[in-house]
């Protein structure tokens, strides 16, 4: 072994350490937003949903 390859070896896992972090905080990131258009998609469904229903109220009258 040559006496550059621990350094080697060292910053590989380094780098892959650091990859793997970056994907972490991006993967919260996506969770995070995923999770407020779901609320943002259930409010609107809601609303549609009660828009529907005046609608069928004011037809039946």
């Amino acid at each position: 072994m040559e006496d550059g390859m621990p350094w080697t070896l060292v910053g590989a896992v380094a780098l892959a350490t650091a990859g793997l972090l970056v994907l972490g905080v991006l993967a919260m990131r996506l969770w995070l937003d995923v999770r407020g258009l779901a609320r943002e998609v259930d409010t609107a469904t809601r609303s549609l949903a009660g828009a529907a229903e005046e609608l069928d109220r004011a037809v039946r009258g």
